[in-house]
This record gives structure tokens, C-alpha cells and sequence, in this order.
């Protein structure tokens, strides 16, 4: 009888609380992690505020090397350390989801984020904003598709609107979604608003945020990110928007949202709101789901048919790779046409590497006792200069 009535009792505080704040349930955990802003540790923190004050069902969990904090806090003295907390708390269902920089995720997974557009005030996805899907233009675009659409259904678009933006390729990323939807795949496009309308997007249409979600490569899509969190401040501090967006692709494992070092106290705010929404939404879920439907509908066939003929045909040397280590460092500056080639050299060399994509673009990622000898390699195998 007495865990009973300590039990209603607790159900009836949590109602109470419910009613003046408004939230019921359980609060979404959304970390953060503190380390390699340009803004500080102080930024972050001021943003973290901004989340919990904002949104009465997050509660952000801190992760760095501060003094004192104003939520619950998990030490950790590098940006390193600080996804090694991160990837722990994560993986033990002690976080939701986490806000963070510099993360390099694997080949094949690329962020998506969300913009806020200055014409109307519209918001609108851009998928992707960081990371590769696929090393195949083309082919990225039309995984990124289903990146952006899984996203915009996790945030509670139940039939999102989707645009192509007009670069090149785009015409043939159409043309291989309509071979989607042909076979069955729902997906629906928007039309310009420009006179000719179509689902090529002009620069019109990124302003007026015509979509709900715009399709366009990573870099692309990483240029239009910085130009929209920053264009009233002149570039040094990006304050609009909801940051690079999570991680998506089929071997994401963990929902991890991406800012830049540039992104302000409103960014990260709206950085932690887009992976609580991802987070209620069950994105990795709804994106398993938007990958199989498309793989009924015939995926893997129009993909092969986007390759070019000679990368189709290329039969590409099995290497062993060497026994894992801890990849803690990494080396930057490689074409993304050769990131997986210079991996395989560095296996051939008994080097254990991982491929991913920094901030900046595609990385190779080796632990930090073998940095040096791995530059060597890849200088010598004229990779990077």
C-alpha cells in the first residue's frame, strides 16, 4: 500500500508539473557536447540554457571540461574524449541524442539540416549538409533524398515536399527518382516557383524555401548551411537555423546532430530542438523504413545504372585489413573520388584506418601513434601533398 500511494503521489506531482510547464512524460536528454567552439565554452552553455528555457521537454546533459555547469555534467578534457563520453552515454540509453563538432562519421553517412529561409520565414530541410553518402555524385543525391524525406517524416511532416537543386547532375537524379516512384516508392515533388515550375529548384526557391526538402551534395548543401546561419552577421557567427542536422545513412548506429565552430548560441539551441524532434520521431527507424520501401522499388538497379561504366566494371582488389585500433586522429585533404583507395594503401601498410568526413570533408582516420607514418604514405602514394 505505501509504494501505491508513493506512486500515485508521484504520478500526481508529475501532472502538476505537467500542467504549468506544459510538458507531460518523460524530458528528452539531449547532450551536448562543450570543446572547439570558436565562440567558447561559455557559448555553449549559453545555448544549452536556451534549449531548456525554449523547450520544456529537453533537458540538456553537458559534456566537457568546465568548472561549474548549470545542468548535469560529464567530464572530459578533448573534443575526443568528449565523443568517447558521448558514444558511451549514447550507446547506454543515457542520452537521447547529442549535439556536437568535428565528428567523423563513416563513409555513407551524411548530416541533414534545416534552415530557416529569409523570404517567409519558412523552414526547410537540406539534405545533406555534411559527410558523403556515396562517393558517386549522382548516386549521393539520391540517397540523400531519402535522408532528407526520413527526416522531414521523424519532425512530423507526414508527406514532405521534395526539390532538386538545379546543379549539376540534378536532372539525372531526377530522372532516377521518378524511376522510384514509377515502381511503386511514394515521394512527391514540389514545383519552382518560378514561371516554368519543374522540380529543378533555382536560387529562388532556396530563398523562398519552395520544398520541404532540398536535395543537393553535401558540399553544396554544406555552402547553402553557412550562408544561411550567417548571412546578417558576416560570416563569423552563424545565428539562424538548426544547425547541419543529424547523421543518417544505413550504417548510422547512434543520432548525432552536427554544428560548426562558427555556429552561435541560437544555432546550437536549435541544433538540440532538431534532435529531440529526430529523437521523439524515431529517425534511424523511419529511415530503415524509407530505405526498404525504396529497395522494393527497385534502389539498388537504378543506383548500379547511375555508375559510370568504368567504375561499374572496375574489379577492385580485396585488401586485408589490419587488426582495429582506436582511430583517434585523423588526416584531411583527400579527393573523395580516392578516400577508399588510400585506405586500402594504408592496410597494405599494415596501418589500421577508418574512411569518414570531418567538418571540412572526407578524412581518413588512424590512431595517433601511427599520424606520422601514415602521412608519409599517403604523401608518397600522392594522395595528399
Amino acid at each position: 500500500m505505501a509504494k501505491l500511494n508513493e506512486a500515485l503521489a508521484g504520478a500526481f506531482t508529475d501532472m502538476a508539473e505537467g500542467l504549468v510547464s506544459g510538458q507531460f512524460g518523460r524530458k528528452l536528454r539531449i547532450g551536448l557536447t562543450l570543446t572547439d567552439s570558436e565562440h567558447g565554452e561559455q557559448e555553449l552553455i549559453r545555448a544549452a540554457e536556451m534549449a531548456a528555457r525554449q523547450n520544456a521537454d529537453i533537458e540538456p546533459v553537458l559534456i566537457g571540461d568546465v568548472a561549474e555547469a548549470p545542468f548535469e555534467l560529464h567530464p572530459a578534457s578533448s573534443l575526443h574524449e568528449c565523443h568517447q563520453v558521448m558514444e558511451k552515454l549514447l550507446d547506454e540509453g543515457k542520452i537521447d541524442g547529442c549535439v556536437t563538432l568535428h565528428y567523423g562519421f563513416p563513409l555513407g553517412v551524411s548530416t541533414v539540416g534545416k534552415v530557416v529561409t529569409p523570404a517567409g520565414g519558412k523552414e526547410m530541410i537540406i539534405a545533406t549538409t555534411t559527410g558523403t553518402s556515396d562517393t558517386q555524385r549522382n548516386i549521393a543525391m539520391v540517397k540523400n533524398t531519402l535522408a532528407g524525406v526520413a527526416l522531414a517524416k521523424a519532425s512530423g511532416i507526414k508527406k514532405p515536399t521534395v526539390g532538386i537543386l538545379n546543379i549539376d547532375g540534378a536532372a539525372v537524379v531526377e530522372r532516377a527518382l521518378r524511376k522510384l516512384m514509377d515502381n511503386g516508392y511514394e515521394l512527391s515533388f514540389t514545383e519552382s516557383s518560378r514561371a516554368d515550375g519543374g522540380a529543378l529548384m533555382r536560387g529562388n526557391d532556396l530563398l523562398r524555401g519552395t520544398p520541404d526538402v532540398m536535395v543537393a551534395d553535401s558540399l553544396t548543401g554544406n555552402l547553402m548551411m553557412k550562408i544561411f546561419s550567417a548571412y546578417t552577421t558576416g560570416g563569423s557567427y552563424e545565428a539562424q537555423g538548426y544547425g547541419y542536422g543529424p547523421g543518417i545513412g544505413e550504417e548510422a548506429e547512434r543520432l548525432i546532430g552536427i554544428i560548426s565552430r562558427a555556429s552561435g548560441a541560437p544555432v546550437i539551441a536549435g541544433a538540440m530542438r532538431l534532435i529531440a524532434d529526430a529523437a521523439a520521431g524515431d529517425l534511424l527507424k523511419v529511415y530503415s523504413g524509407e530505405l526498404k520501401a525504396a529497395r522494393d522499388a527497385g534502389l539498388n538497379d537504378i543506383l548500379q545504372e547511375l555508375k559510370p561504366k568504368a567504375v561499374a566494371e572496375k574489379a577492385t582488389e580485396t585488401v586485408k585489413a589490419p587488426p582495429e585500433k582506436i582511430t583517434d586522429s585523423d588526416i584531411g585533404g583527400i579527393d573523395i573520388l580516392d578516400i577508399e583507395t588510400a585506405r586500402d594503401v594504408l592496410w597494405g601498410k599494415q596501418i589500421f584506418a577508418r574512411t569518414g568526413m570531418g567538418c571540412t570533408g572526407p578524412i581518413v582516420m588512424v590512431a595517433k601513434e601511427d599520424l606520422e607514418k601514415a602521412r608519409e604514405v599517403l604523401i608518397a602514394a600522392e594522395f595528399i601533398a
